[in-house]
């Protein structure tokens, strides 16, 4: 038994049992992965995988429980990689984290900043994704740390921790209606067309949950990822604009004025996440809490080690 064929089990399931889809991931050829299952089929005396012919169509029932184990066994030869490199070079390394947009563009600079002070010889790679892209890199061990407000709570292996709140604010173009109420209401936002997120991004479940549940309906006429984009398009007069208030710029958003809306849309969470059970260097921690102030890294440690039941 050896690593490359618990990779080759774990990478085949990940890819949805193409073993060409396998090989590039592991830098091999497709004999090779399919040489290292078999291998490891044999050793064990059980079939992992269900075929056929020589397709790989899904896992048996024994390999359902094998899979877990061999998560776990590559689990902690990364930990204990990372440990034997936390313990020779403290200093030194590389930062691997997957953000959205608005994360990376507006809340993460500071952070960044002040940790690159801190540890100047650590590189960091920052990847902007989708939350379930986020997720799933994290998962994967591709990503060290996941940041988002959607989407990161809903999986059993990450263990993902509040980090602060947030509103929605209203973006319109200096001059318009909106302005003159005393007090927004949903009613008022919904005779205009809305240029707002796309759906699993940045708290836009939130703005759907209100209008529904009001009764609204609403004209979305164009959505984005980007906080920046959606700025942009209503200073064109597309519509009026609704996004994360630590999005808004008065120097970005020159002729673009803001109406809080903290009374009409729930609160949002941004949330952290690593991976449940990894082993984090010593400069992942303090990130962390550069990051979320109120996170210590006893609460981390002991998050980490909890098990689902």
């Amino acid at each position: 038994m050896n690593f490359q064929q618990l990779r080759s089990i774990r990478e085949a399931t990940r890819c949805g049992y193409n073993l060409t889809e396998v090989a590039n991931a592991l830098f091999t050829s497709q004999p090779g992965v399919s040489r290292q299952i078999r291998e490891l089929e044999e050793e064990l005396g059980v079939d992992i995988f269900e075929r056929n012919g020589k397709r790989l169509t899904g896992l048996t029932e024994p390999g359902k429980g094998i899979l877990p184990i061999i998560e776990r066994l590559l689990l902690e030869a990364e930990n204990l990689q990372q440990a034997g490199n936390d313990y020779s070079d403290q200093a030194r390394g590389t930062l691997a984290i997957a953000t959205t947009h608005t994360q990376a563009r507006y809340v993460l600079p500071k952070v960044v900043q002040q940790f690159r002070l801190a540890f100047p010889e650590v590189r960091i790679a920052l990847q902007q994704s989708a939350p379930e892209h986020i997720a799933e890199w994290v998962l994967s061990g591709k990503a060290d740390i996941g940041i988002a407000t959607e989407g990161l709570s809903q999986f059993k292996d990450l263990v993902s921790f509040p980090c602060y709140k947030w509103n929605h604010v209203v973006v319109v173009p200096e001059g318009h209606p909106l302005l003159l109420k005393e007090t927004l209401s949903l009613e008022d936002l919904s005779n205009y067309p809305l240029i707002t997120y796309d759906v699993g991004f940045t708290g836009r479940g939130h703005i759907d949950d209100a209008f529904r549940q009001a009764g609204l309906r609403t004209d979305i006429v164009l959505t984005a990822m980007d906080s920046d984009v959606i700025q942009q398009y209503v200073a064109l007069g597309l519509g009026v604009g609704l996004v994360a208030s630590m999005a808004v710029e008065t120097q970005r958003a020159q002729g673009l004025k803001t109406i809080t809306a903290s009374h009409l849309f729930s609160s949002n969470v941004t949330r952290l996440a690593v991976r449940r059970g990894a082993y984090l260097r010593a400069y992942t921690y303090d990130f962390i809490q550069r990051f979320a102030p109120d996170l210590t890294q006893e609460d981390i440690r002991k998050a980490l080690s909890e098990h689902e039941e």
